[in-house]
């Protein structure tokens, strides 16, 4: 190594050994706390809606792993920094230690959900990397040789022995973080025997297709939360607060003993483009919210229910919306959801409970990991999501999309089958119609529908010519309204035109 990179070298270094040991202490309290998830969840914050619509847009489930590999590049040009300046006086050093730390105790503390406790994994991680930098830097008083070489280690060696210590801290806070908590929460969902339901969803009506219902592994998911919230279900409780009559307070244990809806319903993400993967169809289980919301008394007024997850993300959703959702023939209602698929939710899909408002985007109506419902109004209270510039209502528009053939197939010249889903939740889809190039729209045939909130299935047959073809859908709803094909962006409440395949007929 160069001898004047060797200062940079041990900024980071020792900045690695602090952030792995705060990870590790972070593991055993609260994982949010550690300083890279707490450091990495502020930036989720301050960055601009459109941004993150441009993250999930080009790097999909990806984008988190992308975002705490950003934060940890920029925290070792810094700690780089940091250990030049602290070669020739350590008081610099020291200070940007300090501010490093200070920046992560900051985000620790100025979670949602967070306590003064939390901020300990930061602090200790300063310490340790000022500790680290003072030992690994020249001693005051040596000669300026000694800052290029450590003391009575070949240097090839000391480099070699102190990557592998940071590479096994490392891997430890991976581990505790993993073990402490992850396994805590599985054993937890594990423990958890879901009650038969009251109500039972209709079978699948015949002549629906394989692929209707989307996995549990296959479902997507979108949302803020760096580390999925580890919620231990005999220390969980759902308050239900605010502008009402008689707030109250359910375990998990008393929510199980609720009568409990089974329904088949769609869940669309506001952030999906035309055509886009973020949409799925799952069996559900649950409580009606309606029931909960009746029991509290809502009072005149309450035009918002303010959703609240376990780690402070806030969810608005209409009160009038879930007051009536499920009383038109054909709807389904709001649920306080504790199955998926017939097991209890997925940690990642909001365990142990989570809400699901048929008809609205998630981030408008389907806070997972929920703990707390509050009774307010549009007017006293913004959402996360809001106050980023999304609608404060949003139900899902009218969309369809093309499965089958892919974007830029090549498919063999004659029958072709064309098929894909369409959606209108709360109206139903009555026809979906493709269009082959600049002709004529011609109607799919349509699989059958369990109710009106969730996808439908169409197929269409092609008798495809050699060329390149371009394939459009679109759907119309049971109003008779059609899908519009006026392009539009996901912000601020969904994206809007018909999808479009391009595809070569050889």
């Amino acid at each position: 190594m160069r001898p004047a990179l060797w200062p940079c070298y041990v900024g980071v270094v020792s900045a690695a050994i602090g952030v792995s040991t705060g990870q590790v202490i972070a593991a055993i309290s609260n994982p949010e706390s550690g300083p890279v998830y707490a450091v990495g969840a502020m930036t989720i914050d301050a960055t601009p809606a459109r941004v993150k619509e441009f993250a999930v847009r080009t790097a999909g489930t990806f984008d988190k792993p992308l975002l705490l590999a950003g934060v940890v590049v920029v925290l070792a040009a810094v700690a780089a920094f940091v250990g030049l300046a602290a070669a020739r006086q350590r008081w610099p050093g020291f200070v940007g230690m300090a501010v490093l730390g200070g920046i992560a105790v900051v985000a620790a503390v100025t979670r949602p959900s967070a306590s003064l406790v939390d901020a300990v994994p930061a602090l200790v991680s300063a310490a340790v990397a000022s500790a680290a930098l003072l030992v690994m830097l020249r001693r005051p008083g040596a000669p300026p040789e000694a800052a290029q070489r450590p003391r009575l280690l070949d240097r090839r060696a000391f480099v070699g022995g102190v990557a592998l210590a940071v590479a096994g801290v490392a891997a430890a806070g991976a581990a505790g973080t993993s073990r402490v908590a992850w396994r805590a929460a599985a054993r937890s969902r594990d423990d958890v025997r879901l009650p038969p339901p009251t109500r039972l969803a209709p079978p699948l009506p015949e002549g629906v297709e394989p692929g209707f219902v989307t996995s549990n592994a296959d479902f997507y998911r979108v949302d803020t939360a760096l580390t999925v919230p580890r919620v231990d279900v005999d220390r969980w409780t759902l308050t239900v607060r605010g502008m009402v009559d008689r707030p109250f307070e359910i375990s998990f244990d008393e929510l199980l003993e609720e009568p409990m809806i089974e329904q088949y319903v769609t869940l669309n993400c506001v952030s999906n483009e035309v055509g886009g993967p973020y949409i799925g169809t799952a069996k559900w289980l649950g409580v009606r919210l309606a029931d909960l919301l009746r029991r509290a008394g809502v009072q005149a007024g309450a035009d918002q229910i303010v959703a609240r997850s376990v780690d402070g993300m806030t969810i608005g959703t209409p009160t009038a919306t879930v007051l009536h959702s499920g009383t038109t023939r054909g709807t389904q209602p709001a649920l306080i959801c504790v199955g998926m698929n017939d097991e209890p939710l997925p940690l990642e899909h909001g365990f142990p409970a989570r809400m699901l408002t048929p008809g609205v985007y998630g981030y408008a109506g389907s806070c997972k990991w929920l703990t707390d419902i509050e009774l307010s109004t549009f007017g006293d209270f913004d959402a996360y999501w809001v106050r980023r510039g999304y609608a404060a209502q949003a139900p899902v528009k009218t969309s369809s999309r093309i499965d089958r053939p892919r974007p830029f197939a090549r498919v063999s010249a004659g029958r072709v089958v064309v098929a894909g889903v369409g959606w209108a939740q709360g109206n139903g889809i009555s026809t979906v119609e493709v269009q082959v190039d600049d002709d004529a729209w011609q109607p799919a045939t349509l699989r059958p529908e369990p109710n009106l909130d969730t996808w439908v299935q169409w197929t269409h047959e092609w008798q495809a010519a050699p060329g390149s073809h371009t394939l459009r859908v679109r759907a119309v709803d049971r109003t008779g309204t059609v899908q519009t094909g006026d392009r539009a962006e996901p912000f601020p409440n969904g994206a809007t035109g018909w999808h479009t395949v391009a595809v070569t007929v050889t």
